[in-house]
Formats: structure tokens, C-alpha cells, sequence
């Protein structure tokens, strides 16, 4: 890994801030660092409040938005909520529907069949829709590229509202309204809103209209927060304040739903990495592995019994994807090796049988294996389907875009996308697509980095600063948790591996005899010999606490180590 230390601010900064907050050198470099100078700004970091979101309405179209949805629920009109099968897009069918289930009772959800339909709006949603006489959907989490299928609706007399978060393409669609903070036309202050989150601000400007209040929309939040972790999008601004208040909504009072999931893992209070992994890959493995309707059953359902009994099934699903993504991992790797491409600048691996569910988590541990912008293929009828990840700094997105003389039909993110092309394609594809990235690409690129904040003595390392940095929570993009490095550490004599064939490792570290504190090092196992060859070595690491048999003490939690 390539270690990168973050610049420290200026020390005149450091020092006001000393003085204005009352904190010490490390709290105030780590505070400059995430853009955090004045009272006011530590304020609003450490005490989010409701005050921190925007007017809804600042949103474009947000009017139109709520003009239509108004006359549908005077109207009593058939509306059918639409969304991807996906965590963003799930949790969103859930939080419009239920909400607008108070105003009117004609009220129906749709999700695409993942393998049937694919992503986004669907000629078959927008059939059904025809078929049961619904005259307005509002699709969530997709929409933004549907041109032609916004027109095909249109011909049929059906009303389209598009909540969306992605990156629009050179037409936006025809529809009624279409809210997607990255609109170019659109001054909505904060552009990073997950799809669940424009959702929730639809929500919130429908409400306003009746009276209402964000703090009477609390109830919702724990849909959003769960969106937010997994879509992740960056922990800052609205974010921070929809993740905080939503976290809280998770850990008291969660739907029947979410408590149901939680009761599985039995876990009793969970941070946003918790909903990242636990809460996110069970609702994500229903549409992975059978269907994206069952999360949002689970998750609309207000009778705690039955929610629980959908909420094996969850489980059960999140099981197969296990041992289905292990298994094609697997067999990828294999791929790799048996074609020597390790060496490329791309990884693109194909079989025909593999599981479409879950080929963006195999892409996800391919990057993490080779760390290469990487696409993984599997059949799809008729034609193939991929799904892409990326390296931290590259724009996986503009390569394929860069290659869309191949492609029938792609979207998505800088870090995650999806695609389909002809099979007679695909040779093509993958040439260019490497060509691409290796004329694009800045090769340090290809080697992980990590940044570390600051470079930290072990003396101050202790209780305080360790509860200080807890408040810097729910970490995510744009406010990572705070990773130091230690120079000239030493084993004191014990250190050795543990776990699983010895992946991981464990020591006490001290750096001048008189400081001495647990180290444990999740996949590190291969780094033993530099901690036992008695030379000085360097850490980086993330303060944590172990709780064992009852006693409270600090660990140092190893992202690497060096000589």
C-alpha cells in the first residue's frame, strides 16, 4: 500500500481552534482536515440538527413534483411507486409508499425483475401500470436516462415523476417532473443525495404542505440512513445530519421491519458500518438471489411477527449469496491465472453461468485482489450483462463511456457501474477497454493507497481521545474514521498470528518502553516476520476499543505495517 500523510494545516489554524474549542493539537489537525475551522462548523459537526437540511423546494421541479402528486391523491388516482431492486432503490419503494399509504389507499409498489428486466424503468413496469389502470408513477433511484421509456408511457397516458440521483445523460426525460440533484439546471445546494434521499425530500415538501415538519418525518429515517450507508455516497452535509438522526431511528425505535433484521444478527447497537454490513447485504440479497419485492414486504410490513418471518427468508437468501459470490470468486481468480492477464491494467473476466446477482460483489473482491478497474460478465438472454468497480481515483463511468460503441446499454457511478452488450461484442470491448484505462489511467493508481491523517506518538494514544474520535461518527466517504501512523514501534516479545490459517496477527506494541498497547492486524498474517526481526517498523491504524470478559481496553486496529 502506498502510504500517503495527509498535509497539516497551518499551526496559526491549529492554534485558534485550540483556543476557540478547547481541544488539543490532534483534534484540531483532524477537525482543519475535514474543513472544520470555525465554532460554528464544530457545531454543526457534532451536534447535526433538522436546521442543517435545505428547503426541498430548491429543488427543481420539486413544485411540479407536488402539484401532480396533490391531484392523484384528490383525484383518488391509481399511483404506482417504482424502483430499482437494489438497497437505495428498495429502501425508497418502501418510504414513498408507505408515506403517501396515509393520504390514499391506491397505493401499489413495483420492483424490475433483476433477471427479467434488468435495472431501471422497465417496458414491462410501465405495461403493468397500463394493464391495472395506474395513471402516475414515480420512479425512485432510476429514471434519469429513460427517454424512450418516459415516451412510451406518455402514449399510454400515464404520468411519470422521477426521483433520482445519478448522472443524467444529454436529454433529460419527458416526464412531469424529474428531481435529480445532478441535473445541471438544478441549484439544490447539496448534489450527493443517495436515491432514498430524494425520496425522503419529496416527502418532506409534501408534507410541508399539510403543516408538517422534517421532525414529523423522523420515522422514516432509519430507511435513509440504511440507503445512505449503502449506496455510499459521502457522510457530509445533508448526509451526515439524514445518517445521524437515522442511526438513532435504527437503535430505538426501528420499523418492524429493520428490527426484525436486527433481532437476526443480534447485535444491540449498530453504527452506520454495521447497516453497511449487516443491515445492507440481507435487504440487498432479495433481489440479488430471488426478488427485490420481498425487501420491500419486510420492510413495509408493520405487524413485528410476521416482518420476522420474512425476515428468515432475508436471511436465508443473504446465505446463498454467500456462498454463490465465494464460489465464483473463486472460479474468477482462477480465470485470471489460467489466462496470466494479472499483469493487465483491466481485469474483465466472463462465464456464461455465473450468477447475475451477484457479479458486482465478485467485481468488488477482484478489485480488492488485484486492484484494477474491473468488469465481471455473465449471460443475460440474449445478451451479456457486467458489472463494473474501480480503483480509487479513476472513473470507471468515463471509460466505459469511452468504449460505448460496444455497449448496448450502461449507467451508474465514478466507482460502480453496470452494463450490456451482444456477445459478438465482447472481445472488442475488452481490448478497447483496457486500451482505454492504460492511456488514462495514472499507474500510482494501481497501487492502494492509504491516506493517514496524522502521525501520532503511542503517549497519545488514550480513553479521551478515543471517546473525541467517537464523536466524529457516522464516518463514510468525506469523513473517513481517523487513521494514524506510529514510526519506530517495537514488538515487546509476544507478537504472533492467529485465526483461520494464521491470517491475522496480534502484539503489544511500545515505542519507548514505558507505552504499551495491543495491536491486532485483520489479514496482516504475512507481516509477522517484521515484527519478529526485533528492528523498529511503522503502523498505521485506527484507535479502537476490546471489550473482553467484562474489561474495557484500548487496541490499535492494523491497516498495515511496514519496515
Amino acid at each position: 500500500m502506498r502510504w500517503t500523510l495527509k498535509p497539516k494545516p497551518e499551526t496559526s489554524k491549529i492554534d485558534t481552534l485550540n483556543k476557540v474549542l478547547q481541544v488539543d493539537d490532534t483534534v484540531a489537525t483532524l477537525l482543519l482536515q475535514r474543513g472544520i475551522d470555525t465554532y460554528e462548523a464544530a457545531k454543526t459537526f457534532f451536534r447535526p440538527s433538522f436546521s442543517d437540511l435545505h428547503n426541498p423546494f430548491l429543488m427543481k421541479d420539486m413544485d411540479l413534483a407536488v402539484s401532480r402528486i396533490e391531484k392523484a391523491i384528490a383525484e383518488n388516482e391509481n399511483i404506482l411507486v417504482y424502483g430499482d431492486y437494489d438497497v437505495d432503490g428498495t429502501t425508497a419503494v418502501a418510504l414513498l409508499s408507505s408515506y403517501l399509504k396515509t393520504k390514499l389507499d391506491s397505493i401499489a409498489t413495483y420492483i424490475p425483475d433483476r433477471y427479467d428486466e434488468g435495472y431501471g424503468i422497465s417496458y414491462k413496469g410501465i405495461d403493468f401500470a397500463d394493464d391495472n389502470d395506474f395513471s402516475l408513477i414515480i420512479a425512485l433511484d432510476c429514471g434519469i436516462k429513460a427517454v424512450d421509456k418516459i415516451n412510451y408511457a406518455k402514449e399510454k397516458g400515464i404520468d411519470f415523476i422521477i426521483c433520482d440521483h445519478h448522472r443524467p445523460g444529454d436529454v433529460i426525460p419527458d416526464a412531469v417532473a424529474v428531481l435529480d440533484p445532478k441535473r445541471d439546471d438544478c441549484e439544490y445546494p447539496f448534489k450527493e443525495l443517495c436515491g432514498c434521499g430524494v425520496g425522503f425530500k419529496l416527502i418532506t415538501a409534501l408534507a410541508s404542505k399539510q403543516g408538517q415538519t422534517v421532525e414529523d418525518l423522523v420515522e422514516y429515517l432509519d430507511l435513509v440512513a440504511t440507503a445512505i450507508g449503502a449506496d455510499i455516497v459521502p457522510i457530509i452535509g445533508e448526509n451526515r445530519a439524514l445518517a445521524y438522526f437515522g442511526l438513532q431511528v435504527i437503535n430505538t425505535n426501528p420499523r418492524p421491519g429493520m428490527k426484525a433484521i436486527i433481532a437476526e444478527v443480534k447485535k444491540d447497537e449498530l453504527t452506520i458500518t454495521d447497516v453497511v454490513f449487516i443491515i445492507a447485504p440481507r435487504i440487498n440479497a432479495a433481489g440479488r438471489m430471488k426478488h427485490g419485492n420481498h425487501a420491500v414486504t419486510l420492510l413495509t410490513e408493520t405487524d413485528f411477527n410476521l416482518a420476522a418471518e420474512y425476515a428468515v427468508d432475508i436471511d436465508r437468501f443473504n446465505t446463498d449469496r454467500r456462498e454463490t459470490d465465494k464460489r465464483i470468486t473463486e472460479e474468477a481468480l482462477i480465470q485470471i491465472e489460467v489466462h496470466n492477464e494479472q499483469d493487465c491494467f483491466t481485469t474483465v473476466v466472463y462465464n456464461e453461468s455465473w450468477h447475475k446477482g451477484v457479479i458486482g460483489i465478485v467485481a468488488s473482491r477482484l478489485t480488492e485482489t488485484y486492484y484494477r478497474p474491473t468488469l465481471v460478465f455473465t449471460k443475460s438472454g440474449s445478451k451479456l450483462a457486467a458489472s463494473a468497480r474501480s480503483v480509487k481515483g479513476f472513473d470507471v463511468y468515463n471509460a466505459l463511456e469511452a468504449c460505448s460503441e460496444y455497449i448496448e446499454q450502461f449507467g451508474g457511478h465514478k466507482y460502480a457501474a453496470g452494463l450490456t452488450l451482444l456477445p459478438e461484442n465482447y472481445e472488442a470491448f475488452k481490448t478497447k477497454f483496457e486500451s482505454v484505462v492504460k492511456s488514462t489511467i495514472d499507474p500510482k493508481l494501481l497501487t492502494p493507497e492509504l491516506k493517514i491523517d496524522l502521525e501520532l506518538n503511542l503517549t497519545k494514544v488514550d480513553h479521551r481521545l478515543f471517546r473525541i474520535i467517537q464523536q466524529f461518527a457516522p464516518f463514510g466517504p468525506g469523513n473517513m474514521s481517523p487513521t494514524f501512523m506510529t514510526q519506530n514501534v517495537n514488538d515487546t516479545g509476544h507478537g504472533k498470528c492467529v485465526g483461520e490459517d494464521n491470517k491475522h496477527i496480534r502484539f503489544t506494541a511500545t515505542q519507548s518502553f514505558n507505552d504499551k498497547i495491543a495491536c491486532i492486524g485483520f489479514g496482516l498474517g504475512d507481516k509477522i516476520d517484521i515484527i519478529k526481526s526485533r528492528r523498529p517498523f511503522s503502523i498505521a491504524y485506527g484507535i479502537d476499543e476490546n471489550h473482553w470478559n467484562g474489561n474495557v481496553s484500548l487496541q490499535l486496529k492494523l491497516k498495515d505495517i511496514k519496515e
